[in-house]
């Protein structure tokens, strides 16, 4: 039975220089959220102050109750478009109510274990719609970065383009002016000193320079929303009937599910930077509660922050206290300097969700899958575009639609041609002999049998089975691909982490690949990474050539080689069976 409770293993061997390390990530992500919280809640349709009483609930609740010890919580770029049409539709009040269900039913899914099913979303689903909000989020601060007036917003994309061209000869000098000092400060204050936030830096600098040289000339914060408060948030419990939970529970499942897929892919994030692992249940525990208590004063709803954990990586935090001084500090700032933030020009606030876009854009990662031309190509373009010019719930439930049909049809396929290729376990491969000392014992080739599609259900489990395993460090890593009838981009993916990790400190080798999976690691690019010379047609030949390998690297070569079978069969994993077995020398 899997166990729940609040600083489990998070807090192992904490120390006063812990203590110190996530006190200075504390302050440098508290200091970058103040920022960002005003410009996500602008943008989503609400006052600012919404925006930094989330960031401080949400951002201490999330790293209490969460199950990942680097988690920086809080309002996200990915929420604006859901919550600005739920705005505009509903009103503030009833998004209030959306984001209180949304937290029942993150926390539900806690309860019933439903974390791993992150697994099953493809690649191509999660990085369009994630592409398509950066597009969203991007368009949608032009007006305010050009000053333009008289701009109306709507939910839909090409409405709000017709209202900037209608409306681009109303373009202020003065915002673009302010914008672009804000612009260029995020841009290439990083590079001279990285260690400064540069959003907040650019922020400060270009509100001087307004308000100095040309006041009453742009919009700022308190002429549009009036000045912000600095009294702490008002407890309230919003008036909930049934009618309620009929209308709003749709928005509420939406909210939920982008929060709940949010939150583990930073958690994920996190775990590739500092080789732990979340609890994906404890995490969605955490959301849910999280975002039960945030409505209740006010807040709008918050998900993982994939930037904001990963600068609090890189400053060194080492446990979830981090996260809980961030809420902390922003509470201070708040008390302290709220007058001031009224003074803001909205024009300063564009450039700072313009680059936030931009980097969460993932368009690395869209021209990876774009350039295979497969399936895979064409679910994300139509998850991409769904986003952009319908909606995010259309989007996701067509491109999950439409993974969902083509993976049917390219396995019944692979059914059907498999058939014909010649049988991978070819018993006569032979082993040239090898002289081997009886008193060495060094296994340093790790074999692993590989079965079954690669795909986006089942190429998590692939990469635990083997990356988990690997409890040594061996020279050579073979895996025998003979009976991998298929590979998607989200295998491709987890493979290419598995190699890259790999390849620091050995080599891999490849075995009986099939010309499927073979064509998608040439069309990515992974095929010549790993060498020409490192694909074999039988796993003898692959042998030989690993032991002429360690033979001329000096070593002696090994009595027996370690060898696992890995078995992964329609996304079902069967129990990881490992054992021994003594490959003949002679």
């Amino acid at each position: 039975m899997q166990r729940y409770w609040l600083f489990s293993g998070r807090f192992s061997g904490y120390s006063l220089q812990s203590f110190q390390k996530d006190l200075l990530s504390g302050v440098v992500v508290g200091v970058i959220a103040i920022p960002l919280g005003m410009a996500f809640a602008i943008a989503s349709g609400v006052k600012p102050e919404y925006g930094i009483y989330t960031t401080i609930i949400a951002g201490f609740l999330i790293s209490l109750f969460g199950g990942s010890k680097y988690q920086i919580g809080g309002p996200t770029g990915a929420f604006i478009p859901i919550l600005f049409g739920i705005v505009m539709t509903y009103g503030y009040e009833n998004l209030l109510i959306a984001g209180f269900f949304a937290g029942i039913i993150l926390f539900l899914m806690g309860v019933f274990r439903l974390g791993s099913l992150i697994k099953f979303i493809p690649r191509p689903v999660t990085i369009g719609f994630t592409s398509g909000i950066a597009v969203i989020i991007f368009v949608g601060q032009i007006a305010n970065f050009l000053g333009l007036t008289g701009v109306e917003k709507h939910e839909t994309f090409y409405r709000n383009m017709k209202e900037i061209i209608m409306h681009i000869h109303t373009i202020n000098l003065y915002s673009v002016l302010t914008a672009g000092i804000c612009l260029g400060t995020v841009l290439f204050m990083p590079k001279f000193f990285p260690k400064i936030p540069s959003p907040l830096i650019g922020l400060v600098l270009s509100t001087v320079v307004a308000s100095l040289f040309y006041p009453q000339q742009i919009a700022t914060i308190g002429s549009t929303f009036g000045e912000i408060s600095s009294a702490l948030p008002q407890f309230k419990v919003p008036e909930m009937t049934f009618e309620h939970i009929q209308t709003l529970i749709g928005p509420a499942f939406v909210i939920a599910a982008l929060g709940g897929i949010e939150s583990l892919l930073s958690a994920v994030v996190a775990d590739g930077m500092t080789n732990t692992k979340h609890n994906s249940n404890r995490e969605l525990l955490g959301q849910g509660i999280a975002n039960m208590i945030t409505p209740l004063f006010g807040g709008i709803p918050a998900t993982g922050a994939i930037a904001r954990t990963a600068t609090n990586i890189k400053n060194g935090a080492v446990s979830p206290l981090s996260g809980m001084i961030h809420g902390i500090v922003v509470l201070v700032i708040l008390v302290l300097f709220s007058p001031y933030a009224s003074s803001i020009p909205l024009a300063s606030m564009a450039p700072i969700l313009m680059v936030v876009a931009w980097n969460m854009s993932e368009r690395h990662v869209f021209y990876h899958v774009l350039k295979t031309k497969t399936e895979d190509s064409f679910v994300l373009v139509v998850t991409f575009l769904l986003t952009v010019f319908v909606n995010l719930t259309i989007a996701v439930e067509v491109g999950l639609l439409l993974a969902v049909v083509l993976f049917t049809k390219r396995m019944s396929d692979m059914i059907v041609t498999a058939k014909a290729l010649p049988n991978p376990n070819n018993k006569h491969e032979k082993v040239e002999s090898q002289m081997v000392r009886d008193d060495h014992d060094c296994p340093q080739i790790s074999i692993y049998n590989v079965e079954g599609p690669l795909f986006f259900g089942a190429a998590g489990e692939f990469e635990q089975s083997i990356m988990n395993r690997l409890n040594y460090k061996p020279r050579v890593l073979l895996l025998r691909l003979a009976k991998v009838p298929f590979m998607d981009t989200t295998g491709e993916a987890y493979l290419s982490r598995i190699v890259k990790d790999f390849s620091k400190h050995g080599v891999v080798m490849i075995s009986g690949i099939r010309p499927q999976p073979k064509s998608m690691l040439k069309k990515t690019g992974l095929y010549g990474y790993i060498g020409k010379e490192h694909f074999f047609e039988h796993t003898g030949d692959a042998i030989n050539f690993a032991l002429q390998h360690l033979k001329r690297d000096k070593c002696l070569g090994c009595k027996h080689f370690a060898f696992r079978e890995c078995t992964v069969l329609s996304g079902a994993h069967e129990n990881v069976k490992e054992k021994e077995r003594i490959v003949t020398t002679s």
